[in-house]
């Protein structure tokens, strides 16, 4: 009788101490910090994407998304990829700490040191060009990288471009370029995916620069004439006919880690941020409807800046919501450092506003400008342009008084005088160039 007696005790000690880890692993889970997945597509407009009124190609799953979560309605990036990489990753002005293409200074604070300090699993996964060290990815706060163009300029000896079909990519230190008839994206989604399983149980960090769309244009493993066989293009251009094909392979692929939150039960503890570093390339022309719209990569009118963003946390971020908030890309860094609970030291000096309050429905500080500085070699090249301006949702102003209505004027052809603006306009004149006098002691 004692005997059967102390067993039974034993085993409801052993039922309450297993009960009470599960409420401690429980309370644990509750107070850890949500997963962040960043994807960044390259070359991409707003009128690409079907939710946002674009007509030209099939984007059914962002199309899902956007209605799971939050579309911004007035995102602006930079006009060229390094500007809109730097100011991203480290929520400044680029008038601050762009100083050359394909660049970053390792000296800068960015939004994964910190995240990794915080104690996220930090992974980056895509197209570098911010230095052609192998050290740099570490350096910024990256526990993992699969990179395309880190320590290599991305093309062969013979100078054919090998960032799609059989790629050249760097992991981890060794270099990947097996020429198995792969193609880069479906890699790279591969080892996201295994990376979000690897770290399901901790709070994770995954950066997707996606090397799509840029050009060369060419078949995706779903194009009726994709060749496994190929070994990169001879052409930097490609062909544009396939541009709607890269469209949609990167709308399918986006979808492939969705799906992989889904099946791990992480989307309610997953933060899943789209956007595109600039503007649609020249060549391609898209429809919104009736309206065509040119490809403005590298111009600072709207078709070169005014870039997707798709926000979705189920149970966090109300479901198919839009948003006129204007938002400037040094807004990311702040944003996601307090989704993640990281308190920003005012040292760091930052531009950006956090958009976190809006995102879960808390009154959030609006902003009522973006200030851009934009130089593609960051001013390195005496020869190239550098273009500095104001803007709002309506207006913009430029170093130099051009003065348009972007709202009705996109393509900037009608530069308002002075002397046909309303009362309204000039006051807003006034405020803008003092807005760019305040940043006139950068640079001088």
């Amino acid at each position: 009788m004692y005997f059967n007696y102390s067993v039974s005790r034993v085993r409801k000690i052993m039922c309450l101490g297993l009960y009470l880890l599960c409420l401690l692993v429980s309370a644990q889970n509750s107070n850890q910090p949500p997963n962040i997945v960043l994807i960044m597509v390259d070359d991409l407009g707003y009128e690409c994407i079907n939710s946002y009124g674009g007509t030209s190609y099939n984007t059914p799953h962002l199309s899902a998304l956007a209605k799971s979560g939050l579309q911004f309605e007035n995102c602006h990036s930079q006009p060229i990829c390094t500007p809109s990489r730097v100011k991203l990753m480290t929520g400044k002005s680029n008038k601050k700490n762009h100083t050359k293409f394909g660049y970053l200074n390792p000296k800068e604070k960015t939004f994964s040191q910190l995240l990794n300090k915080k104690g996220y699993a930090t992974l980056i996964a895509g197209k570098w060009q911010l230095g052609r060290k192998a050290s740099l990815p570490k350096n910024f706060g990256f526990d993992e990288y699969l990179l395309w163009q880190l320590t290599t300029s991305g093309r062969d000896s013979t100078g054919r471009d090998k960032r799609y079909v059989n790629p050249v990519l760097e992991m981890n230190g060794s270099y990947y370029e097996e020429n198995e008839g792969k193609y880069s994206t479906d890699i790279m989604i591969d080892y996201i995916n295994d990376f979000i399983y690897r770290k399901k149980d901790q709070p994770f960090f995954v950066y997707y620069p996606m090397i799509l769309t840029h050009c060369p244009f060419d078949p995706t493993p779903h194009s009726k004439d994709w060749d496994p066989t190929d070994m990169g293009s001879k052409t930097y251009n490609g062909n544009a006919k396939y541009f709607g094909d890269m469209v949609s392979y990167m709308d399918f692929s986006v979808s492939r880690i969705v799906n992989t939150l889904d099946q791990l039960g992480l989307r309610k503890k997953t933060l899943i941020i789209f956007t595109a570093d600039n503007g649609t390339d020249v060549p391609v022309v898209s429809m919104m409807d009736n309206i065509s719209v040119v490809g403005g990569k590298g111009k600072t009118t709207d078709n070169g800046t005014h870039v997707p963003l798709i926000v979705s946390w189920p149970g966090k971020v109300k479901p198919n919501a839009h948003t006129n908030t204007l938002i400037d890309f040094s807004d990311f860094f702040p944003t996601i450092c307090d989704v993640a609970g990281i308190q920003l030291d005012s040292n760091l000096d930052l531009d950006g506003i956090s958009f976190y309050p809006e995102l879960i429905g808390k009154k959030a500080i609006q902003r009522r400008w973006i200030h851009t500085w934009y130089n593609r070699d960051g001013g390195s090249n005496p020869l190239r342009a550098t273009r500095e301006w104001v803007r709002d949702e309506t207006y913009k102003l430029y170093v130099g008084n051009e003065f348009y209505n972007v709202k009705k004027d996109p393509e900037e052809q009608y530069n308002i005088p002075l002397e046909l603006m309303s009362d309204d306009e000039k006051t807003l004149r006034q405020e803008f160039i003092a807005i760019l006098q305040s940043y006139t002691y950068l640079r001088n």
